[in-house]
């Protein structure tokens, strides 16, 4: 896999976690904890993808 799909794939499950923690907090029955979980794996997402960004593309 490419590192430009790699980002877009990541960058894709980011976005479906932020509405997926969007539509959690919409329903009263979720448990915090796996709203708090959600958002964990969202930021962990964000951070493979900063750490991506920052290294030198190989040609």
């Amino acid at each position: 896999m490419s590192l430009a799909s790699h980002l877009d794939e990541l960058q894709r499950k980011h976005g479906d976690i932020e509405r997926e923690i969007d539509n959690a907090m919409l329903h009263p029955s979720v448990d915090d904890l796996e709203i708090a979980a959600l958002k964990r794996r969202k930021l962990a997402i964000k951070d493979e993808i900063e750490k991506l960004k920052g290294q030198p593309t190989t040609h």
